[in-house]
């Protein structure tokens, strides 16, 4: 029990953890990137599913070229096609953003609001790019909620994305906090195995591409964060009571 430490820091995750952002926000706009692109790719949300096993949008490229589309390896300065992909990619998001169909998840912004006015740090630990962060933020809760947050580690600003633990390093080491005094929000297993290795305790939110996944370890697997008005399911984990994520349900998982 980590009973002398009280909760400075809660780490969240942005794709489906923040928002559903997978299947009709990231899979929509890469599929017109392809299209942009003059290429007959289609990610279906089958084979979508099967590609977030790997993190990273430009790994995940990668991946799908070596295995459904091999001759493109052979294509010329390849990286570098591949991120202009992925930032064609990018653009794709940030219109749906605006258009407001990426709504964040049940419970997210009440829990925001919350730590922000009990001056509880928030960060960002995540393998999408920091524009799909920002842009995500402004859209759902207002431009000032960039602010709100001490921390926003994104995308390539670690060599190794998750389920290496890297990224969730930087941010401990930049917020200058233990891991014993902060808690992680994740949706996938490949997050928790991230933020565990980084000796986090990790909220799971699952969602329809992951609820099947391996969660052992995590601290609560939970349906969503919940509401007054509509309460988390509890798939796994002792939550104290709550029928809500609040900080003092936060603070009893910190302790234990």
């Amino acid at each position: 029990m980590n009973t002398n430490n009280e909760l400075r820091a809660v780490l969240f995750d942005v794709d489906g953890t923040l928002a559903d952002t997978e299947q009709d926000g990231h899979r929509t706009a890469f599929n017109a990137a392809f299209k942009a692109f003059g290429l007959d790719w289609n990610w279906n949300i089958e084979l979508y599913g099967e590609l977030l096993l790997v993190t990273g949008g430009k790994e995940r490229i990668r991946h799908y070229i070596e295995k459904y589309a091999p001759h493109e390896l052979n294509k010329d300065k390849l990286d570098s096609w591949i991120a202009d992909l992925h930032q064609a990619k990018t653009k794709y998001f940030e219109i749906l953003l605006e258009q407001g169909e990426i709504p964040l998840r049940h419970g997210v912004a009440r829990l925001i609001h919350e730590l922000h006015n009990q001056k509880i740090k928030l960060a960002i630990a995540t393998t999408t790019t920091s524009e799909n962060v920002t842009n995500l933020l402004k859209a759902t809760l207002g431009e000032d909620s960039i602010h709100w947050f001490d921390i926003i580690g994104a995308g390539d600003i670690v060599p190794k994305k998750k389920p290496a633990p890297d990224i969730y390093h930087w941010v401990l080491d930049h917020l200058e906090l233990t891991a014993q005094q902060c808690i992680a929000i994740e949706d996938s297993e490949n997050g928790l195995k991230s933020a565990a290795s980084a000796g986090l305790n990790t909220i799971i939110t699952v969602n329809d591409y992951t609820r099947s996944q391996n969660f052992n370890g995590a601290a609560v697997v939970l349906s969503d964060l919940g509401s007054p008005s509509r309460p988390f399911d509890v798939i796994m984990g002792d939550t104290f009571g709550k029928k809500w994520v609040d900080v003092q349900m936060l603070n009893n998982l910190i302790k234990h």
